[in-house]
């Protein structure tokens, strides 16, 4: 009888631990998938438009003159010109308070006549390609507006799988040195949402390319950098970047 009882009292053990194990591995799957997440529903789209050689002076006059008709409707973050990384190709970030603000927009924006007519019907023509993504700032980051002119560079980072939960660390301590080190200006820092996934989106700010590439030669030699990006680089697929220059009716300048 004792026997017996000892061996069932085994088996619910046994059980018990199995059942931990299973709990433990779902909430580790669930922090891999999630990470830290915004507290708000604020959202930044990010469109790229690719307009037809030809055409780039008209698309940037016909823009500068009618953008206000657009800005009426929600907020424009930045409008850039791409002057490396990209030919005849404009930038331009927008924010939302949600999906659902978003989707009001556009529909706003489809009955303007206005809008329709002094713009739309007349820009889609000097379009080649247009691209757009959802993006969040990330947490810990917050939007800086320069206190003056300059130029802006955007660094894409596309991640390995696993979300800032498995590369957030890392990569936020590569960024923070980066910042600390004082050769450039941070100005956001994205995680995109609809779009290609694992991409975070860096935008720098810069008195010119000049100082741009001095920055870059110090931060190569600086031993505090160079360890910190050695860390988050093991998470890294592929990186790109783009110059940016501000139009005049950029609020980002």
């Amino acid at each position: 009888m004792n026997s017996l009882r000892f061996l069932r009292g085994v088996n619910t053990l046994m059980k018990t631990v199995k059942l931990c194990r299973q709990r433990s591995l779902v909430q580790v799957c669930t922090n891999l998938s999630t990470g830290p997440q915004q507290q708000h529903g604020i959202l930044y789209e990010f469109r790229t438009y690719s307009i037809k050689p030809s055409e780039m002076n008209n698309f940037m006059k016909l823009t500068k003159e009618h953008i206000d008709i657009r800005t009426a409707h929600s907020e424009l973050t930045g409008y850039w010109t791409v002057e490396l990384g990209g030919v005849n190709q404009v930038f331009h970030i927008w924010k939302y308070d949600d999906y659902t603000h978003r989707a009001t927009v556009r529909a706003a924006l489809g009955q303007d006549k206005e809008w329709q007519e002094k713009y739309m019907t007349k820009m889609l023509p000097l379009l080649d390609k247009q691209e757009n993504e959802i993006t969040y700032l990330v947490p810990w980051c917050q939007l800086m507006k320069p206190e003056k002119e300059g130029v802006y560079e955007i660094i894409t980072f596309q991640m390995k799988p696993g979300g800032p939960a498995a590369w957030g660390k890392a990569f936020r301590a590569a960024i923070n040195t980066h910042v600390n080190a004082g050769y450039t200006t941070l100005v956001g820092v994205f995680h995109s949402e609809f779009g290609l996934l694992n991409r975070v989106h860096v935008l720098w700010w810069h008195e010119n390319a000049d100082t741009r590439a001095a920055g870059r030669h110090k931060a190569h030699d600086d031993p505090r950098i160079v360890a910190a990006v050695r860390e988050s680089v093991a998470y890294l697929v592929s990186q790109r970047n783009m110059l940016l220059i501000p139009t005049p009716f950029s609020p980002l300048k």
